[in-house]
């Protein structure tokens, strides 16, 4: 058996994939050094809800096969990819952080699933979430720990999946965003995290949250490792009539592209209100380099986003209240009290009222698309404070001003359907990851990884680990 050392885990995923293709590591060997280096940092991390090591030697030695007989299917031939555990895996439970899905044993695959297989990834596990994707774990379940340290925050529903990433469980890894769930654990945890926009990716095989407001997308080390995955599962699925028919570009040519003529939109007023100043340090170095490979910062103002996170959450309660109906009346005793509560919360909301939040929303939408007409991209904050701790989130439910504040840069996003891309930018004096996020027009994905990888290209925050194990 080939050794291989816990340092190749910590390459990039199109780094891995290239030595793979080469030859110069199998996807076998590669696999087992995953699995040995999660078998020794889940017990401490909890990113998983459940590791496929059986499978995923499996799928690793016919990966082998298959690019030794000239069958390369990709960049993700023979690499070891995670699933959030909302996605089904046929023959796999999928309980999506909850106990009332507890029994429950997929007879397909999800069309995310799915097209990874056809792209030759390797399936290595599921990686652990919030109950139902919404704010908090469920009691009986053992929430994911920050590998730079323990007493902070990794975000919210992805977290499992930016834990991995970021510990070198995984080359990259599904997620999905209805508030900010790919954004806050990408941005938490040091690595990258690529929303793209509504309909891009299929939802079919994928537990419901809020149906309108889910985004399945990516999580992994670097922009166009991010892209890349994201090339692999996107596209139209006559299983999922809301899957976007728009073509899927060709990402592995972003990196070639730079930002040159580029305009990259700022509003300084909602990028410094109530941001503290580690966060506006990381801003304002971002711009410069960017503003140094060539790109155009444009002064712009944002549509006033207040009305858009005070709806988002009686609109994903309405729609969490509808997906979890029948559940929800059967069980109930199954449910924690958070997600229970939403539940709860979106029943009580008129049809006039919602009626009025799905009006609000179409404007919103309109106002923001139509920013991309003068800019390319829009640079923000992916929340307004440096990394909060443990003790901090548990404080949140008695301020909702502070809620409020956290949702300020990302609900929108979801509310509106518009593609981000997360980034680490800077660290905070105590070595703690900041993350920034770009804006891009709707299927513009293209553009976020062409600035992503740039961006990447001219700086190193990318390649920081929180230890190698």
């Amino acid at each position: 058996m080939t050794i291989v050392s816990d340092d190749f885990t910590l390459l990039s995923l199109t780094e891995i994939g290239d030595r793979i293709k080469r030859g110069s590591i199998s996807s076998l060997a590669i696999t087992e050094a995953q699995l040995r280096r999660i078998a020794r940092l889940e017990p401490d991390l909890h990113a998983y809800a459940q590791v496929m090591d059986a499978s995923a030697l499996e799928q690793a030695k016919v990966a082998d096969e298959e690019i030794a007989a000239g069958r390369h299917r990709g960049p993700l031939h023979g690499v070891p990819i995670a699933v959030k555990d909302l996605c089904w895996i046929e023959g796999v439970p999928t309980r999506a952080g909850t106990l009332v899905h507890g029994n429950f044993v997929p007879d397909e695959d999800a069309t995310v699933v799915r097209r990874l297989r056809q792209a030759g990834a390797i399936i290595i596990g599921k990686t652990q979430m919030t109950e139902g994707a919404y704010s908090d774990y469920h009691p009986a379940i053992t929430p994911s720990v920050n590998p730079w340290n323990a007493d902070y925050w990794t975000g919210i529903s992805s977290s499992g999946s930016a834990v991995a990433a970021a510990a070198g469980l995984c080359f990259g890894a599904i997620a999905s965003d209805t508030g900010g769930s790919i954004r806050w654990p990408a941005a938490a945890n040091g690595v990258t995290g690529l929303k793209p926009t509504w309909g891009r990716v299929s939802r079919h095989g994928v537990f419901d949250l809020a149906p309108s407001l889910d985004h399945i997308g990516t999580i992994a080390r670097n922009a166009m490792d991010a892209g890349i995955i994201l090339a692999a599962i996107a596209g139209s699925d006559p299983k999922d009539p809301t899957a976007a028919a728009q073509p899927v570009p060709d990402f592995a040519s972003a990196s070639r592209s730079g930002v040159g003529g580029l305009r990259i939109g700022f509003d300084p007023g909602w990028n410094s209100e109530d941001v503290e100043p580690q966060t506006q340090a990381a801003l304002a170095a971002a711009s410069d380099v960017f503003s140094d490979l060539g790109a155009h910062m444009v002064e712009i103002r944002f549509p006033d986003v207040s009305q858009a996170v005070a709806d988002w959450v009686p609109n994903c309660a309405v729609e969490a209240a509808a997906v979890h109906a029948r559940d929800f009346a059967a069980n109930k005793d199954l449910y924690g009290p958070i997600l229970a509560g939403v539940i709860e919360k979106g029943k009580a909301v008129s049809e006039a009222e919602y009626q009025q939040i799905l009006l609000r929303r179409a404007i919103f939408r309109r106002d923001v698309e139509a920013l991309f007409a003068s800019v390319d991209l829009i640079l923000t904050p992916v929340q307004p404070f440096a990394p909060l701790t443990l003790a901090a989130i548990a404080t949140l439910g008695e301020q909702p001003d502070l809620i409020a504040r956290l949702q300020r840069y990302t609900c929108p996003l979801d509310m509106s359907g518009h593609p981000a891309l997360t980034f680490p930018a800077g660290v905070t004096k105590d070595e703690m990851p900041i993350g920034l996020q770009l804006l891009a027009g709707q299927f513009q994905e293209l553009t976020l990884v062409r600035a992503g990888a740039a961006f990447q290209g001219h700086t190193a925050w990318h390649q920081r680990h929180p230890g190698k194990g």
